[in-house]
């Protein structure tokens, strides 16, 4: 049994403990709310996200620069219907066989392909292949370029097969195209 003295301490330092879990927990979850406001739209004012969620415009700034500074705000982005814009993109979406490095995996071939410009997305995934890699090119030629003469050759790449993407219809959670007009018969009575 614990004397007194250090019970209390104990109490009053597992309190100290609750207390600051409790005040983190409350920091991310506004941290988290002021996130989901950004990423829905990139260009809403500290003042509108105060309105927004009942705090003061000092306190969201200040959770923006933290969130900026530990790299949780990684870029702010517009989505752009560039075929809309009439600037012609060749899009492609290239699945890579990797053979995996001892210690890093294939960490080490993801970032030797995420260092090409041409590169706009990589991802690890599950399945047949290890990689997917999102391209973009200006003619089908410049993207079978770059992945017979740039991609294909790299040291553990055992393989890549190409898709072509044919239209876009949503991106990045936006819809480019809205199919919403209504194709119906005229009625005659």
């Amino acid at each position: 049994m614990l004397k007194p003295e250090v019970s209390l301490w104990y109490n009053s330092k597992k309190s100290i403990i609750i207390l600051l879990m409790e005040e983190y927990k409350t920091v991310r979850s506004n941290l988290k709310e002021i996130l989901q406001i950004l990423e829905q739209d990139a260009r809403t004012t500290p003042q509108q996200i105060a309105t927004m969620t009942g705090k003061s415009v000092a306190e969201v700034e200040a959770a923006i620069k933290k969130a900026e500074a530990e790299h949780l705000i990684v870029k702010y982005k517009t989505t752009i219907n560039w075929q809309k814009a009439g600037e012609e993109q060749v899009w492609a979406l290239i699945e890579v066989k990797v053979a995996p490095q001892r210690d890093v995996g294939f960490d080490a071939v993801a970032e030797r392909i995420y260092r090409f410009p041409q590169a706009r997305s990589v991802y690890l995934m599950s399945g047949t292949y290890d990689l997917a890699v999102l391209i973009a090119g200006k003619t089908m030629h410049e993207v079978a370029d770059f992945v017979s003469m740039k991609l294909a050759p790299l040291e553990g790449v055992q393989g890549t097969t190409t898709h072509f993407l044919l239209r876009r219809y949503k991106d990045d959670g936006e819809i480019l195209e809205s199919g919403d007009t209504l194709h119906r018969q005229p009625l005659i009575l």
